[in-house]
């Protein structure tokens, strides 16, 4: 049978709406989630710790941020980076919901991967939080890309606050430094430009 699992839990749930001054969020942080896929996220990682202790599996948790990278769907109803791209390569109106101010932390998904890997034979009955500890705008996000795709002028559209949608979020990376050496290695610009070279090749 398994001798450990590598779990995927979110940071961006787990934590429920943390005060700015906890930001970036450690694992240390009491898990509050106000979603019921949190909830479910939480109770997985319960069950995982419970598990080790009554039957000696060994696990790893990786609380995610917000994921990003290539192949990701441009027509969701997640996944920023890829809509943006999607909508910015066609030349249409980029939609942002509130005032654009809510941050996240965008974590590029090689990154994650590399996380996942070391995940395997590192680390054992931790939490770690993968993301980058950088707070990232949804206007700074669509600045970014725009220039990217060499849009000086690209159109924005506000449409009302989605409930329950957090205000800000970060996701302090130490633990995963300590226990599975890893940090993350890709910056912004380079990350969100490799999602648009990937669309823009594929029409």
């Amino acid at each position: 049978g398994a001798r450990k699992v590598v779990f995927a839990s979110s940071g961006g749930t787990i934590y429920g709406d943390p005060d700015p001054t906890d930001l970036p969020v450690a694992e240390t942080h009491p898990q509050q989630p106000l979603s019921p896929y949190g909830v479910a996220k939480k109770a997985a990682g319960d069950y995982l710790v419970a598990y080790r202790a009554l039957h000696g599996l060994e696990f790893t948790a990786l609380a995610l941020a917000n994921v990003y990278g290539p192949r990701q769907d441009p027509h969701g109803e997640a996944g920023v980076v890829a809509i943006f791209a999607g909508r910015l390569l066609a030349g249409e109106a980029c939609t942002v919901f509130g005032d654009g101010r809510q941050t996240r932390d965008f974590v590029y998904v090689d990154d994650v991967v590399d996380a996942f890997v070391r995940a395997a034979d590192r680390g054992s009955g931790v939490l770690c939080n993968i993301g980058t500890g950088v707070e990232t705008s949804v206007l700074r996000l669509h600045e970014v890309m725009a220039a990217a795709a060499r849009r000086p002028d690209p159109a924005l559209v506000h449409a009302p606050a989605r409930p329950g949608e957090l205000a800000r979020s970060s996701l302090d990376p130490t633990r995963a430094r300590i226990h599975l050496g890893w940090t993350p290695w890709t910056r912004l610009e380079d990350g969100t430009a490799a999602v648009l070279e990937y669309f823009a090749a594929r029409g």
